[in-house]
């Protein structure tokens, strides 16, 4: 386990000459093309520009409108589902269509984000493969993220969603791995397609059967033991 995640972001490092991954940077800072966040601040994203989160963690969340009957007269609600990280290094990209949106967020103070349309990328061959390669990986991973989600125990998606997290973001601790951000009962919810008290229910028995741990500073860790039978 962490393989996978570990060998994309060492690779992306190796194979990015710095003063590739400099130049645009200092191209972003010359065209206005970069801005740091605050956490939970909306990033104004809009669909057809390519994105790269330079520092921090980006926050990805769908909505969707649904109609809600009531006694008197139906009404349009707004649902929306937590739907992952990009993480330092790593490319986004909005994608709209009627009834779904999907909007971004920093997760952490301070993350930077360059932004550019995609035939910018024409000035540096290399790092555009790159970005492809980066985006068939995501597209990897939430093929396993919707076989995870297709669990009938709400339990075991729960465990299915913490575990791929932690493989694709998780930090080395002792006798683990570790989340690096907080993440709400809530927010794990809407992701699974539970609510928060069944998460904090469920998560208390993964907790007593040492498949999961909270960390002092709320942070979710696997066991090195659990996570290699993943």
């Amino acid at each position: 386990m962490y393989s996978a995640s570990s060998s994309v972001s060492s690779s992306t490092e190796m194979s990015r000459p710095f003063l590739t991954w400099q130049r645009i940077i200092d191209w972003a800072q010359e065209h206005y093309r970069c801005r740091t966040f605050n956490k939970d601040e909306k990033i104004p994203a809009r669909s057809g520009l390519l994105y790269l989160v330079q520092r921090g963690s980006v926050r990805l969340v769908g909505s969707a409108q649904v109609s809600t009957s009531s006694s008197r007269m139906p009404r349009i609600a707004q649902e929306e589902a937590f739907l992952g990280f990009v993480g330092a290094g790593q490319p986004f990209e909005i994608v709209a269509q009627s009834p779904f949106t999907l909007q971004s967020y920093a997760h952490v103070d301070q993350t930077a984000v360059v932004w550019m349309y995609w035939h910018d990328l024409d000035n540096w061959p290399h790092f555009r493969r790159e970005v492809l390669d980066a985006f068939r990986y995501q597209h990897q991973r939430k093929l396993l993220w919707l076989s995870t989600l297709g669990q009938r125990r709400t339990i075991d998606r729960l465990l299915g969603f913490l575990t791929l997290l932690i493989e694709e973001y998780g930090e080395p601790i002792d006798n683990g791995y570790a989340l690096p951000w907080t993440l709400t009962h809530a927010q794990i919810g809407s992701a699974i397609g539970s609510t928060r008290v069944t998460v904090t229910r469920l998560m208390g028995k993964l907790r007593q059967k040492g498949l999961i741990r909270t960390l002092d500073d709320g942070l979710l860790s696997i066991p090195a033991d659990s996570a290699l039978k993943h």
